[in-house]
C-alpha cells in the first residue's frame, strides 16, 4: 500500500504522516528531509544556492540513506546520520532550490521508490502523487492558508530555540510557496485524482481523522 501526502510547507504533512504511519503500523518517509539533506551538503559546501552546475556536480560526492527506529526516519548524509541540522529556515531554502533541478529529483527518485518495493509507505512531499507514485492507492493533497502555516512553522522552530519572527517565516513560506507551484520541473501542485485536504484551523487529531476517512474512502 502506498499513501501519497502532498502540499506546501507548513500544511502538517509531516506531522500527519508520522501519525498515520503509527497508525496503520506502515513506514512513513519524509521525502523532504532527502532534499534538505542534499541542501545542507551543498551549504556547508558554500556552493551558492542558485548555482545549479555546481549542485549537479556535487552529486558524485553525496550518499544518502535511511535509516529506521520504531517507524521514525532519519537522513544518514555520507554515513553520518544529519538529525535536526536540516531543520533550518537556511536549509529549507537550499531544499526548495535544489528540489528544482531535474538532475537532483532524478538522484532521488530511485530512493524513494525502492524502499516501497519492500515495505507499505506512507510518503509527504511535493510531488508524490503526480511523480514519484502516480499510482498510489491515495493521495491527499494537505493544505491550509499561508497565515496558519506560517504560525505552525514559527512555533516549531521556536520551540526548538531558533530565533525569527512570524512575519519573517511568513515572507519565506509565500516566496517557497511560489518557487515550488511554479517550477518548471514537478512543480506543487495536487495530482489530478487527489483528495484536497484544508486544515485551516483544525487540530492535527482532527486532520488526521479526516485523513482516516479519505484513506478508508479510496481503499474501500
Amino acid at each position: 500500500m502506498i499513501i501519497a501526502i502532498d502540499g506546501p510547507s507548513g500544511a502538517g504533512k509531516s506531522s500527519l504522516a508520522r501519525s498515520l504511519a503509527k497508525r496503520l503500523g506502515i513506514i512513513y518517509v519524509d521525502t523532504g528531509a532527502l532534499y534538505r539533506t542534499i541542501g545542507l551538503y551543498v551549504a556547508n559546501k558554500g556552493i551558492a544556492a542558485d548555482n545549479g552546475d555546481a549542485i549537479i556536480a556535487s552529486l558524485s560526492d553525496i550518499t544518502l540513506e535511511l535509516a529506521f527506529k520504531d517507524g521514525v526516519q532519519d537522513v544518514l548524509l555520507n554515513g553520518e546520520p544529519v538529525g535536526d541540522t536540516i531543520r533550518t529556515q537556511k536549509i529549507a531554502a537550499y531544499a526548495s532550490a535544489v528540489s528544482a533541478i531535474p538532475k537532483v529529483r532524478e538522484f532521488l527518485l530511485d530512493t524513494q521508490r525502492n524502499i516501497a518495493k519492500k515495505s507499505s509507505v506512507i510518503m509527504d512531499g511535493r510531488d508524490i502523487g503526480t511523480v514519484i507514485f502516480p499510482n498510489a492507492d491515495v493521495k491527499i493533497f494537505l493544505t491550509a492558508d499561508d497565515v496558519s502555516r506560517a504560525k505552525r512553522r514559527f512555533d516549531e522552530l521556536s520551540a526548538k530555540g531558533t530565533l525569527t519572527t512570524l512575519e519573517k517565516v511568513l515572507e519565506e513560506m509565500r516566496e517557497r510557496d511560489k518557487n515550488d507551484s511554479t517550477r518548471a520541473t514537478a512543480p506543487a501542485i495536487p495530482a489530478h485524482d487527489a483528495v484536497i485536504l484544508d486544515n485551516s484551523g483544525m487540530s492535527l487529531e482532527e486532520t488526521e481523522l479526516a485523513a482516516l476517512d479519505i484513506i478508508n474512502s479510496k481503499l474501500n
